[in-house]
């Protein structure tokens, strides 16, 4: 069958011994491979075609059944998954997001200080614990589907840092407004996986500031142009606090309403 030895173009006989030493086209399983790992170009399997095609006039049909079998089916099989694959996406290409991607910082302070909806005394009250560090955090992320991301700003008290407000803020054409806000002893609002979360300690008579006796754990969602409440958790915690003396039992807290 050596009449289909064609010389390629590039200098070697297809199908016959390659530079390496290696026989091409003759790894089990059929699998037309160069040492790199990577499938034959398609520029390479033109050329091996044209090269059968010669082979074929030259020797006649009869040696041309001995060999169609060979290399030709491997290279155009390998060429068909190779412009599989080049037609698929890339693993690397940035997969479709919704949402905000990134946060455009405010400065919480004048949101609060501007905001109608906060009384008086908070903002009389809310002054730096020292020099110009106020008692406040500030989160950013999607909650109500806004194309800016919202603002989660708590105030906390300066000693202790016990939380006693917390508030939401979604970007309306130029400017913020509150669209949820909850002036509490002790609470405090994050955000997660586009939830709010608002948790609120609860205390029983005596209880040190501290050691709560509980918590209630709200979860807030968007809906259409406000927050409603979507699922309410409370925590005891162990008694066995502090010097070790047993609390008081804290009266039972009743699931909070829609926030408005």
């Amino acid at each position: 069958m050596r009449g289909l030895d064609a010389e390629t173009g590039d200098g070697r006989a297809d199908g016959g011994r390659a530079d390496d030493g290696e026989v091409d086209g003759g790894r089990a399983g059929g699998d037309d491979r160069y040492g790199t790992g990577r499938r034959r170009p398609r520029r390479t399997v033109k050329a091996a075609s044209v090269t059968a095609v010669a082979g074929l006039v030259a020797v006649g049909l009869s040696v041309a059944a001995c060999s169609t079998g060979g290399t030709g089916s491997r290279d155009e099989g390998a060429a068909r998954v190779d412009e599989t694959a080049a037609a698929a996406p890339s693993p690397s290409s940035p997969a479709a997001t919704s949402g905000p991607q990134s946060a455009e910082r405010v400065d919480p302070i004048a949101l609060l200080k501007e905001d109608p909806k906060i009384g008086e005394r908070l903002k009389d009250d809310l002054k730096p614990c020292v020099a110009d560090a106020y008692p406040v955090d500030a989160s950013y992320g999607n909650l109500t589907g806004s194309a800016a991301p919202d603002v989660v700003v708590n105030v906390m008290t300066c000693g202790d840092a016990v939380g006693i407000g917390t508030y939401v803020y979604r970007k309306q054409s130029d400017r913020y407004e509150n669209v949820f806000m909850a002036e509490d002893a002790a609470v405090y609002g994050t955000i997660d996986r586009g939830d709010l979360i608002v948790t609120k300690q609860v205390y029983a008579k005596g209880d040190p500031v501290a050691y709560p006796s509980g918590e209630d754990v709200i979860t807030y969602r968007w809906s259409g142009n406000r927050f409603t409440q979507h699922d309410w958790v409370h925590n005891d915690y162990s008694r066995a606090v502090g010097d070790g003396e047993a609390a008081v039992e804290p009266a039972p807290s009743e699931p909070p309403s829609d926030a408005s």
